[in-house]
């Protein structure tokens, strides 16, 4: 547990200290506040094209117009952003040799994996916290959905910690940061696409391709439901990829 909180540690130091971190936290904050700006003038013009209407004031709902696009736009920028979080976590230190250091430290690979991992997950939080005062400010002025909110922050969360253990896998295979991030998109952009590609699958393998995308279940976290087949799913989805790392981490190859 000491040697995991010291990787930890020296994982943040190196993050917070990176200009990487802050061109990515500001790329994503941008992002997050345009599709905010952009989502609320577009209910704000529905709201006063309805104002005349009272059959269409009383459907318009925040969640559904609001809430739901605002967590679906974030979730696409985590997509764009996280590969860039994850990249250097093994790649940086296998080109500069530091990797080799690591290795005669009285520390396991799981526990260095775990602080790795738990870095890139607590500044995964720092993105997604910078949203919230958007929607503060929005609440001051609506009625928000608290437990939809907490919910779609959670699907969030699991999601982009599972975005990130594929992506510290694929930072374990290379020593290119560039390479690691381009190959953590690819995979990831196709899980993300596969629930496209059900609808076009028999009713069988619908089913079996919906069960692998990554974006499928987010959205019962985005509707305001903790479904406990969708926890579980991103749970495995990152336990899959972080335990092929640690068993990339424990071949010869990479001790080679």
């Amino acid at each position: 547990m000491r040697g995991m909180l010291a990787v930890l540690r020296k994982e943040l130091t190196i993050f917070v200290s990176s200009p990487i971190f802050y061109a990515a936290l500001f790329i994503f904050l941008l992002l997050t506040g345009y599709f905010f700006y952009s989502t609320v003038v577009g209910y704000s013009l529905i709201s006063l094209q309805a104002s005349s209407n009272p059959y269409l004031v009383e459907r318009l709902n925040i969640s559904d117009m609001f809430l739901k696009p605002f967590f679906a736009d974030i979730a696409i920028i985590l997509l764009l952003m996280l590969p860039l979080i994850s990249m250097r976590t093994y790649a940086e230190e296998k080109k500069t040799g530091t990797i080799e250091l690591l290795f005669t430290y009285p520390i396991s690979d799981a526990a260095v994996l775990a602080g790795k991992f738990a870095a890139a997950v607590i500044i995964l939080i720092i993105m997604l916290a910078g949203t919230v005062p958007s929607l503060l400010l929005l609440a001051s002025i609506a009625k928000l959905e608290w437990g939809l909110v907490l919910s779609g922050y959670l699907g969030l969360m699991l999601m982009g910690a599972s975005f990130l253990a594929l992506g510290v896998f694929a930072s374990s295979i290379t020593e290119n940061q560039i390479v690691a991030a381009v190959i953590s998109f690819g995979l990831l952009l196709l899980f993300w696409v596969l629930g496209w590609g059900s609808r076009l699958a028999g009713p069988l393998m619908q089913e079996v391709i919906k069960q692998i995308s990554v974006v499928d279940h987010l959205e019962s976290f985005v509707e305001g439901l903790v479904d406990t087949r969708d926890l579980i799913f991103y749970l495995l989805f990152s336990f899959f990829w972080l335990f092929l790392t640690l068993r990339f981490l424990h071949s010869r190859f990479w001790r080679g």
